[in-house]
């Protein structure tokens, strides 16, 4: 048995409460950004909603190329400084947009290189988080970590939403970007305090980039549960996309009332991921991939209720249970990761699990359109639903997804008492 009191004991650790609150403050950027980033550039004389596809797009293709080369630089460098170094691009890219929309000049390739700057931060910053953890905590309080980190990320993104929103109405894009640019400089002033000691590798140790890439693409494709896992969330992360970005708001729009029904549906969703934090905390499964993967067949339950016409109330409901369900997946499969991949290839590790799980998303973005004029959004969504069922029920086949088992955890005689 575990309890709260015992866990949030870690945050008497001065590392991991400096890698946590940076970790939220970041997080917080992250959640003004889209907002501000996005109003702040239809505002602009003559901006139209193919300016803003331009720009995101050039932060989202600089991640994706880079994702790799991230995990690479992360497993070879102190992983503090790595996620320093993001932070600090993330700062100046968002001060650089900021500086541009509050002074009127706005050409787009410089939009368009500050939003990749940003895009590259994110693909050197993902990995780099991924392999710190254990970097700072003892192995046997990883989950309890993992958790931790999940709620100051799910609260930041909760305040993103109202703060964001509030500050783009009454001060304007442009300074909701300052904004989100001084909290990325407050993470990495935090981050770079942690001063950890890096494990230097041996000249016969270091190797070309490719040969580096070659080495973690062996330890990923060696765990038939890591692969599986991340082919299942390819094709969920796709289906997700399309009900999540197109479908859902459709027939919010079209059936329940706007953009407050669908604003009350992510809110349900963020409020079930602060939720699924503390069953994380508590939950300790012998099988943590097995439990991870059948968590992921609930998160069909909103789209399956979009499809079906059911009122709003129940619709949040279900997006209740998918933020429970994901979060809950998200830590266990983080903390079954940072135990079973050797920590010099932690991050390259992560790196193809990150870029194998989002590389399909794009696609449902682009069908979802053209299906909801084919055959109508309410069939569309039922089909995401049924594609995230049947792809969490096929890697639930697998026998290293099913059989995988945790080690034996520590006796705690003091924690027993509470």
């Amino acid at each position: 048995m575990h309890s709260y009191r015992h866990d949030l004991e870690m945050l008497r650790d001065r590392r991991f409460a400096l890698l946590l609150t940076a970790r939220t403050i970041s997080v917080l950027g992250s959640s003004f950004a889209p907002v501000a980033l996005a109003f702040g550039v239809l505002a602009l004389p003559g901006a139209t909603a193919t300016t803003l596809s331009v720009v995101l797009a050039a932060e989202s293709l600089p991640m994706v190329a880079f994702m790799l080369v991230g995990g690479v630089i992360a497993d070879r460098l102190p992983r503090h400084r790595v996620m320093m170094a993001g932070e600090a691009l993330n700062a100046a890219a968002f001060s650089c947009l900021a500086v541009m929309l509050l002074t009127g000049w706005t050409p787009l390739p410089a939009l368009v290189t500050a939003a990749a700057v940003s895009g590259v931060a994110i693909a050197i910053l993902f990995p780099a988080l991924t392999g710190i953890i254990p970097d700072v905590v003892p192995a046997d309080r990883l989950q309890t970590a993992n958790a931790l980190m999940g709620l100051g990320a799910n609260v930041s993104r909760v305040a993103g939403l109202v703060l964001s929103g509030a500050t783009v109405v009454l001060l304007g894009g442009g300074w909701a970007l300052v904004v989100s640019g001084a909290m990325f400089a407050v993470a990495a002033v935090l981050v770079a305090a942690l001063r950890l000691t890096p494990a230097e590798r041996s000249a016969a140790e270091r190797h070309s980039v490719l040969a580096d890439l070659r080495g973690g693409w062996r330890e990923f494709i060696s765990r038939q549960w890591l692969w599986v896992v991340v082919a299942q969330f390819s094709v969920l992360v796709m289906a997700v996309q399309a009900a999540h970005g197109v479908l859902g708001p459709l027939v919010a729009k079209e059936h329940l009332g706007g953009a407050a029904a669908w604003s009350a549906v992510l809110a349900g969703e963020a409020v079930g991921m602060i939720g699924g934090v503390f069953l994380a905390l508590r939950l300790r499964p012998r099988r943590p991939i097995l439990v991870g993967t059948c968590m992921t067949v609930p998160t069909a339950l909103p789209y399956l209720l979009l499809g079906l016409d059911a009122p709003l109330w129940t619709i949040v409901i279900g997006a209740v249970v998918m933020g429970v369900c994901f979060d809950l997946f998200g830590v266990l499969w983080n903390t079954t990761m940072q135990r079973e991949i050797p920590p010099e290839s932690l991050s390259r590790v992560s790196s193809y699990d990150a870029l194998g799980s989002l590389m399909f998303g794009p696609i449902g973005l682009l069908v979802a359109g053209p299906l909801a004029i084919l055959i109508g959004p309410e069939p569309a969504l039922l089909g995401c639903a049924a594609v995230v069922v049947l792809a969490s029920l096929a890697a639930l086949l697998s026998p290293g997804v099913r059989n995988l088992r945790a080690p034996e955890p520590a006796e705690e005689p003091d924690v027993l008492a509470h």
